[in-house]
């Protein structure tokens, strides 16, 4: 069976398209070919800047001949019906063959299609693959009609096998198929013919052509440690950068140049940043200072002067770029030393929208402060110090260097805040506020950290939940699901127990506050009265011109409980205002559906979570992360299994007969109408169950609680093997409901193990 080989050969290829183009490839040929009945053994696909290139082992030769065989019309149907039926299978009447069948004699028809060599398929696929395929983005060169990311120059496609190798004949908007390549650009720029893949791979090597992108990168990553290393120096990981070089170069060249001493002082993160976005320079630190001395920059060629020349011209491109940075940098510190250095910034945040339905980054700040301050007692934080870091948190997105480089806003603020003179915590609070970023992000655990993190997020999805910008299905734009979860980590992982609806509705009094401008008069429907015109500042104009004093805070909290609802400014803004209670409950909700995925991936089953989320308190996650754990770990014992199965049984057994009976067995179980043993041993067990769930239930003991429910299960089993509920004596049976009533209750106290499946 044939290999076959295809090389699209081109201008060079964006580095960010080429793993994926390369995927491409390989998924619509590959698709193609077994589509029209060509199987294969194996398939591979590479990129570099000028070639996608893929390689298919032991290919079907031809695709096989197929019989399909075709159902048709009666025997005894109208000639046009049969006519019609050989019309569309290509066949003559005495071609057909007639089978009885319980519905009568029925004709059939046998199609046969002939294989197809490969050559004639492959040709046909890449042509469609050529011509569709999916680029992010894609031009037109020259007269021709085809697109393609950079012009396309040649095609290569043969397959081969023990006679030899053969080229696939195919034209592309004038481009031929053929049997050669190039190799380097400038180092082994000649045709190349090749006669299979290990030929191809091993002349293009030869050219100064490293095919596999793998390869370049682990050529880079070596060579670029132990240049570092020989001088004791190591590089700064950057996994993305590594990627994006290898995609640069078809023969990475490795060489180490020098920082100049002027920019030795900039912050280690400016110069990786500068480097990394302007140049892609990978950094070069010393361990033991921590400081950024040199850098490594990959050429796509070897020189007669070993890279002397490329590195002069990179020193002098480099430090043009870090004399910006370095000015960036000096300007941004004469600022923030000065004596109002960062609430300037903050007051020029007072002209940057943050979103045009919830103010500005000022507006934002305010909320974040007053939020702060409240939350700070709950996370052991001083509030003059949560509320002052943040108010500096984000007044870096004024400063030079943020606006050059925004990956670093944060970063910067805690550089800003120290020159300033403010405290360690608050120059903290600016760096990891923004944090968790992702879910291998470590949370913030310093607690005015925590404390201007959790206002930062609670007030975004406050805000957003206000002006009813929720996520849907798999869009999310501004990042909410992120922002629930990171509060969730902060809280859960920090062991913080705050009472979240408290918070959401002290960010959504807030929120109001701020976009209720106190100058303007508004129109709001109240239920008692039509069209009031209230001035949100200090007094309300009636409908008769009477002026009646309301408290500006004492507005707002009527708006927030539902209790006036703001329909729109004079001014014609329309604002609607939803009361707190539906924001918060929405909002817990929304938590509670981020806090499954995150214990999804601890093993905790999402019925385990709901069983918990019924209970009270549901608001405290770090407590309801501590029960569904307690929970989930009981459930995993023989004993924590079997006691669901009685504890079910108990329920639907009670709930059936308090339907029947119109009555609720919630009471009065009283031992001494117990007929059996085994009666008696489930009042002993509650007893004892009952005495210590109560106080580990109180203790926040949640693996206590459940283990003595678990231990309800042997009493419950024997009580159900020897007992029968439904007595002929009333009495009897009426006190063995109350009992089933009272194993329901005792272990309902843990959980809401109705919500168990299974």
């Amino acid at each position: 069976m044939p290999d076959l080989l295809i090389e699209l050969f081109s201008e060079e290829i964006p580095a960010r398209m080429q793993r994926r183009a390369a995927e491409d490839l390989k998924k619509l040929v590959t698709d193609g070919l077994v589509e029209a009945g060509l199987t294969y053994a194996a398939a591979a696909s590479f990129s570099t800047p000028r070639r996608l290139t893929l390689a298919i082992e032991d290919m079907l030769a031809a695709s096989p001949r197929q019989v399909e065989e075709r159902k048709g019309p009666r025997a005894d149907a109208p000639e046009k019906a049969i006519e019609g039926f050989l019309r569309g299978a290509g066949l003559t009447r005495d071609q057909l063959e007639e089978r009885d069948t319980p519905k009568g004699a029925i004709l059939f028809a046998k199609i046969e299609k002939p294989g197809r060599p490969a050559a004639e398929i492959v040709a046909e696929v890449l042509e469609q693959t050529i011509r569709n395929f999916p680029w992010p983005k894609s031009m037109r060169w020259g007269a021709g009609t085809l697109k393609w990311v950079r012009p396309l120059h040649s095609i290569l496609c043969i397959t081969s096998d023990e006679a030899g190798a053969s080229v696939v004949p195919l034209e592309v908007d004038g481009i031929q198929s053929g049997d050669t390549t190039r190799g380097h650009r400038f180092l082994a720029p000649d045709t190349i013919a090749v006669s299979g893949f290990e030929d191809y791979e091993a002349k293009l090597k030869r050219a100064f052509v490293v095919l596999d992108a793998e390869a370049r990168a682990e050529t880079i990553r070596n060579d670029a440690e132990n240049a570092a290393f020989a001088q004791g120096l190591e590089v700064v990981a950057d996994a993305g950068l590594l990627a994006e070089v290898a995609g640069l170069v078809e023969w990475p060249v490795v060489l180490m140049g020098p920082i100049g001493d002027a920019f030795l002082d900039l912050p280690p993160e400016v110069l990786q940043t500068s480097m990394r976005e302007h140049q892609k320079f990978f950094s070069v630190r010393n361990p033991k200072t921590g400081r950024i001395e040199k850098f490594i920059t990959v050429a796509n060629r070897t020189t007669a002067d070993e890279g002397a020349t490329i590195l002069a011209g990179n020193e002098k491109v480099l430090s043009a770029r870090l004399s910006d940075a370095k000015f960036f940098w000096e300007n941004d510190l004469r600022i923030a030393k000065s004596g109002a250095g960062m609430e300037t910034w903050v007051e020029n945040l007072r002209n940057v929208t943050f979103h045009n339905k919830l103010g500005t980054q000022a507006e934002l700040i305010d909320r974040m402060a007053v939020l702060a301050r409240e939350i700070a007692p709950m996370v052991g934080a001083d509030p003059d110090e949560a509320e002052q870091a943040a108010r500096v948190a984000k007044a870096d997105l004024s400063s030079e260097m943020v606006y050059e480089f925004p990956e670093l806003q944060g970063l910067m603020g805690s550089y800003y805040a120290r020159a300033a003179g403010l405290s360690d915590a608050v120059a903290d609070a600016a760096r990891e506020h923004y944090s968790p970023l992702g879910p291998s992000d470590d949370v913030p655990t310093a607690p005015a950290s925590v404390a201007v993190a959790l206002a930062e997020k609670i007030d975004k999805l406050t805000g957003f939940w206000a002006i009813d910008e929720k996520p849907t299905g798999s869009k999310d734009p501004f990042a909410l699901r992120r922002a629930a979860l990171g509060v969730i980590r902060i809280l859960v992982e920090n062991d913080l127990g705050i009472g979240l609806i408290s918070a959401l509705r002290q960010s959504y009094e807030g929120l109001l506050s701020s976009l209720l401008d106190a100058k303007k008069a508004y129109i709001l429907d109240g239920e008692d009265n039509d069209s009031e015109f209230w001035s949100l500042g200090s007094e309300v104009m009636m409908n008769d011109g009477q002026f009646v004093r309301r408290n500006y805070d004492e507005i707002v909290r009527a708006i927030a409980e539902g209790e006036i609802s703001l329909s729109k400014s004079l001014e014609g803004d329309n604002i609607r205002a939803i009361p707190a209670s539906t924001v918060c409950e929405d909002l817990l909700s929304f938590l509670h559906d981020r806090l499954k995925v995150y214990l999804k991936d601890q093993g905790i089953r999402h019925d385990i979570i709901d069983a918990c989320i019924a209970m009270d308190g549901n608001d405290d996650l770090t407590l309801l992360v501590k029960r569904a754990r307690a929970l989930s770990e009981t459930l995993k014992t023989d004993d924590g299994g079997n006691l669901i199965q009685g504890f079910k049984r108990a329920n639907n057994i009670l709930t059936q007969a308090e339907e029947a009976d119109g009555v609720e067995y919630s009471y009065g179980a009283d031992v001494k109408y117990a007929e059996t043993d085994e009666e008696r041993a489930v009042f002993a067990a509650l007893d004892t169950a009952e005495a210590k769930i109560k106080p580990a239930m109180q203790a926040q003991d949640f693996s206590a609680a459940m283990t003595a429910m678990a231990e309800l299960r042997g009493p419950i089993d024997a009580f159900f093997d020897a007992v029968q509920v439904n007595s002929d004596n009333g009495m009897v049976r009426r006190n063995r409901l109350n009992l089933l009533s009272r194993i329901r209750q005792t272990c309902s106290s843990v959980a809401d193990l109705t919500k168990i499946e299974g």
